[in-house]
């Protein structure tokens, strides 16, 4: 996973090199691209994985599964619609998690599950909020376009300094209990720093792409293909996107319908963000599982 976050730096800083070459709205356009195609890809294998976990007997089983897994999304979609401001922050919280479980889960931290999964989430929130506050005009903007509310700035910023807090107080507890967190403290560090330049520079979208992409997405690919088919390799990559191309491919040809349809970046901006956070419920529940189950298999 290491060599992972060393090809994730330097692309991060290549991502970087775009935005000053780029205009806003190609930013916007590749910015989109990448999120749904890697960003897709990444949870669109989730059937298989519950398969996979859950030694699924018969095909109406599965059938079933799909059927819940469908609902979950059309159930997320719904609020958007009905109860935006409700849907957004479940999708900041199960984001938080499900972000912050996928950065943390290899480092074996050897701690009680209670501990770490309050860790994960305040972690995983923590990078959110930098996004956020180093972006906060596009954020209110974004918040807006969802919800109809306005929110203040003061609240972002507010919110990030008592996460800040809490955050520091469990990693004092767990750097007492875990040796493996005590020997990536300072490489934990760096990586928050290389964030805060990231979301710094970068717009709000290409600032979450690049994120996303090279710090979440490709890492959970690994995870994913190890725990599918055992090791990965270069066949298992092939045999996963194989698997996972119609998805992509229906994914792509959604977003280049919406992007001309709806031109408006406050809008568009809406939408990328329902969009994935109706796809991140089912899919943070399904990464839970199979973290769960491998630590179980190993």
């Amino acid at each position: 996973m290491k060599k992972i976050y060393n090809f994730s730096i330097i692309l991060s800083f290549v991502g970087l090199w775009v935005t000053s070459i780029f205009s806003g709205n190609t930013e916007i356009i590749l910015g989109f691209f990448l999120i749904f195609s890697f960003g897709i890809l990444h949870g669109s294998n989730d059937l298989l994985l519950i398969h996979t976990f859950a030694n699924i007997p018969s095909r109406l089983m599965f059938l079933k599964i799909l059927g819940l897994y469908i609902a979950i999304i059309l159930l997320a979609v719904m609020l958007f619609y009905f109860i935006p401001s409700m849907a957004l922050i479940l999708f900041v919280l199960f984001s938080a998690f499900h972000f912050g479980e996928q950065h943390w889960e290899s480092k074996q931290l050897n701690i009680s599950s209670t501990l770490s999964q309050f860790f994960y989430f305040f972690y995983g929130l923590l990078v959110l909020q930098i996004l956020f506050v180093l972006n906060v005009d596009d954020v209110i903007l974004t918040i807006a376009s969802i919800t109809t509310y306005s929110i203040p700035e003061t609240l972002i910023s507010t919110i990030l300094n008592l996460n800040i807090i809490v955050l520091l107080v469990l990693s004092v507890v767990i750097y007492r209990k875990s040796e493996n967190f005590r020997n990536s403290v300072a490489l934990e560090t760096f990586y928050l720093l290389i964030f805060c330049i990231i979301f710094k520079v970068s717009t709000l979208i290409w600032g979450f792409t690049i994120y996303f992409i090279l710090w979440h997405s490709i890492p959970s690919l690994y995870d994913q293909i190890k725990f599918i088919y055992g090791d990965y390799t270069k066949q298992n990559c092939l045999n996963y996107f194989r698997n996972a191309f119609p998805y992509w491919l229906v994914s792509i040809i959604g977003i280049i319908v919406v992007y001309n349809i709806v031109k408006d970046e406050r809008i568009v901006n809406a939408i990328l963000f329902s969009f994935i956070a109706a796809i991140t419920f089912p899919h943070a529940l399904v990464m839970s599982n199979m973290f769960s189950k491998y630590k179980k298999r190993t």
